[in-house]
Order: structure tokens, then sequence, then C-alpha cells
């Protein structure tokens, strides 16, 4: 049985089953294990979710069609059916005056795959629903408030229901993923949370994007404005404000600053549609939160979800992340029929860490870069460097389409993303010294391949360098399963 508390803890019973799928709360997005082709091994999964109504949420509602195509692997793809989700093909991306249309690269894809952009409230319940259709799945209403540890394994949870009264559930292995703000990841993680902006989200009523089926970015100042359709009817817009501290909704000094600030830069076709939705009134805030995955493997426990490792929004890529970790996850522990040792369990499952790198390490980085790149500075380098990003991208070809991969989730790869990276950190120096280069021009030029290092290093050597780059040399990378005698004995003992 697997308890949880979106929240998330389970507990594993023998019984029949062959396939184990995970889908989990990343951004608010509530976290399952889901069994099906029910045969062999069957197990049963307790699901704590601290509210089951439908949740209002402004995030957790573009996936990309990386995202999309895990989804297919999980067989989970219905859950974005009959909630007017819309097609994603690509971004739109706007500054000053210019504006460029990127494709995602899905031409070697069937047609059904593209990013899918809903209502992420309605997403939540269709997987509520695919989990409480399952007969070994009890699905609780219940707040998490402690783990139960016996001699440095976690053994379940501690719990209130919803009618107030407080119970334990006691599980071989248990999933945490109590969200951003999350309570019980000290013990199981070295928590280092940034928060370096705050979204404010509006819904724009009956508004007619420049460029259907497409989301849109405008590099405003200071920060970037995202908009995308969450429905036939509504777009999302999410204004990025930076640091810490966002106007008061409350007093009207966040209207004030969407109109007087913000309104003047947005695209002519929207203008209106946004005045309208800031005169309605329906304004939400949410801070913005990056948190390196900084593990403490624990024996009979994982962390997973925005417990366990947070980035940037701006690239809408969260659930990917999620998505793609819970096929990391259903791998690992489809061979295994007994979940008894948590020893040797977490020792096996240590390879999750390094397993999850290629796709989580890549849009962790890119989010984090870019929008960094994307935001206004007084520094002319860093000006340089966000003005050759635009111009870079609008190249087409090779230009757009590589790096647009990787932000959808289609090339997970590391190394790409460092490559585009500081190509783009040489467009933008080779603008600077052509025709004639100055050395007002190479000063700039030389800060500039500076402010691009100062950017992206950092956030590699958080992600970890040897297991982002080198993840072959990881010893964990080629653990396998305990063999069944092992396990076999353990339980009979």
């Amino acid at each position: 049985m697997f308890c949880s508390n979106s929240w998330f803890c389970a507990n594993y019973l023998r019984m029949k089953s062959k396939l184990l799928h995970a889908m989990l709360r990343y951004f608010g997005f509530v976290i399952f294990l889901l069994l099906e082709d029910i045969s062999k091994d069957k197990r049963r999964v307790h699901v704590i979710e601290r509210d089951l109504s439908e949740p209002a949420r402004i995030v957790g509602e573009l996936l990309q069609p990386g995202g999309y195509l895990k989804l297919l692997e999980l067989g989970l793809e219905d859950c974005v059916e009959e909630i007017d989700a819309q097609r994603v093909y690509g971004y739109a991306l706007f500054k000053d005056d210019k504006r460029i249309r990127l494709a995602y690269p899905l031409e070697k894809f069937h047609s059904d795959v593209s990013g899918r952009s809903f209502h992420n409230g309605r997403f939540i319940q269709r997987m509520r629903g695919k989990a409480a259709s399952l007969p070994n799945v009890q699905l609780e209403q219940g707040t998490v408030t402690s783990l139960l540890e016996e001699n440095g394994t976690i053994k379940g949870v501690r719990y209130k229901n919803k009618a107030g009264e407080e119970l334990t559930a006691f599980a071989a292995l248990t999933i945490v993923c109590d969200g951003c703000f999350s309570n019980l990841r000290r013990s199981l993680c070295n928590p280092k949370v940034e928060v370096p902006s705050s979204f404010v989200g509006l819904v724009l009523e009956n508004c007619r994007l420049p460029y259907e089926n497409h989301g849109h970015v405008v590099l405003a100042d200071p920060s970037p404005v995202l908009l995308y359709p969450i429905s036939s009817t509504e777009v999302r817009c999410l204004v990025d404000v930076p640091g810490q501290k966002v106007p008061s909704i409350a007093s009207g000094e966040m209207a004030y600053y969407l109109k007087n600030v913000v309104a003047p830069q947005i695209p002519a076709e929207i203008y209106n549609s946004f005045i309208a939705a800031i005169d309605k009134g329906n304004i939400k805030s949410m801070p913005n939160r990056s948190m390196p995955a900084l593990p403490h493997p624990t024996p009979g426990a994982l962390l997973m979800g925005d417990a366990f490792n947070m980035r940037h929004p701006l690239t809408g890529g969260g659930m990917t992340v999620a998505l793609s970790d819970i096929v990391v996850l259903r791998d690992l522990l489809k061979p295994l029929r007994d979940l008894n040792d948590a020893p040797s369990l977490c020792k096996y499952l240590e390879s999750f860490y390094t397993l999850r790198k290629p796709m989580a390490s890549t849009i962790n980085t890119l989010a984090g870069a870019l929008y960094r790149v994307f935001c206004a500075s007084p520094d002319q380098a860093r000006n340089e460097m966000r003005q050759a990003c635009f111009d870079y991208l609008g190249l087409g070809g090779v230009f757009s389409n590589g790096p647009v991969s990787l932000l959808s989730g289609l090339n997970p790869r590391p190394m790409s993303l460092v490559v585009h990276f500081f190509a783009v950190a040489v467009f933008g120096c080779g603008r600077l010294l052509l025709p004639f280069p100055s050395p007002k021009r190479l000063w700039i030029g030389a800060r500039l391949i500076s402010a691009a290092s100062g950017i992206i290093f950092p956030i590699i050597r958080a992600e970890g360098v040897r297991q982002m780059f080198f993840p072959a040399t990881v010893p964990a990378y080629y653990r396998a399963p305990p063999p069944p005698s092992e396990w076999q004995s353990t339980k009979t003992s």
C-alpha cells in the first residue's frame, strides 16, 4: 500500500500485478502510483491527499511535448481529454516591436504529439478519478503531520483525516511529495530554496492570441510575461515580478503596476483583454521557487515532486520533469516483488537520482539560465546577451530547433544545452565586433562571455557536473535489483 499526502506515503503489500504507473504532484499536481494490467503481483496503494476538491492554481497548466510522450508511456494520455485542453505547437517571442515564431520540431512524431495546456485543476481531477477507479488504490483526504521513523528507517506516516482524527499508516515504501512548501523534506534532502521572483496570474477571456495554439513570451522590462491558452475561451497571463516582494493586490498597487508598467509592453492584439482582466480584479500571485535536488537516501522513503526539486517555471518544464521521474521510478520498481528490505531497496533506488538527470538537469538548467537571460538589466553586457538570444533564435533552422527541442523535453541532452548557450554568447560577441572592433566593444564582448559563464556554471554546479555530463561514471548508474533469493529470505525471516 502506498500512502501519500501529496503528501504521499506508500505501503506495498504482496498481491498480484504487472505494471506500476506513477503520477505525481509537481506544481500542485497530485502524485499517484497507479497499477494496471492486474495479473501477478498486485501492490496496494494508499494515497493521502490534503484536499480532494478541484484546485484553482496558476501553475501546472502547460505540458511540453516531451511530457506528453511520457504521459503516453504511462498510458495516461486520456487525462488531457474532456477538459478542453488546447494543443500547443510552439512559442512566439516578442521584444520591442519585433516578434519571432518558434515551432516545436515534431516532424518525426505522430500527429497527436504536441504540447497541451489546460486548467490545472481539471487535469488533477482526471488523474484522481483514474486512481480512485482502481480497486487496489485507496484515495483519502488527510494531512500528513510527520514521518514514522524507527532506527533510521521510515515506516510510514502520521496523519489527520478529514474528521480531524489522528491516524497512522504503515508502509514498506513511503513516497513523500508535499509540494514546494514541504514540511517533511528536511529529513530526506538538503533544501536550498531560492525565490528569484513571483508570478502574477490573470485570465484573459475571449482573447485571440497573435499566434494560435502557441505559448507567447514577451521580453518585457523588468522581466518576462507569459501567455498561453488554457481553454477554448481563456488565456492564462503570467507576469513575472522580480524579487520576493510584490505590489499589494488588496491596496490596488498591483493593478496600477500592471496597467502602467506592464500593459504598455504587451502586444497590441492582447492589450484590451489584458486591461479588462485587470479591471475584473481576479488577480492571483505565487512565488517562483528553485531548488536543486540534493537527496539524503533514506531507507523506507523516497522524496519526489516540488518537495524534492524545483526550477523557475518560465519554461513550463515542471510537469515534464515530473512525468519523466515517474517513468524512471516505475521502471526501477517493476522487477521487484517485495519491498520490505528497506536498506537494500534504498541502495538500489539511489540509481533513480542519476537516471533522472538527463531530462531533469537539462530542463532545470535551461529554466534558470533562460530566466536570467530574459530579464532586463542595467548591465550592458547582460542586455547584449538578451538581444543576442532573441536574434539567435530568430535565425531559424538548427539555431531555433536545437534550443526549442531542449525546452520541449524532446532532446534531454545537457551537453547540447551548453553548446547552444555559449553559441548565443559567441554570436553576441560577433555582432559587437563587426564590422570593426573597438576597445569598448571588445570589453563588452569579454563581459558578455563572463556574464554567460556566471549564469550557467553555478546552475550546472548545483545540478552536479558528474551526474549531469558523466552519469556512466556514477556507481549507482549500474545498480541492479537485489536477487530474488535475497528478497525472499528477508521476507521469510
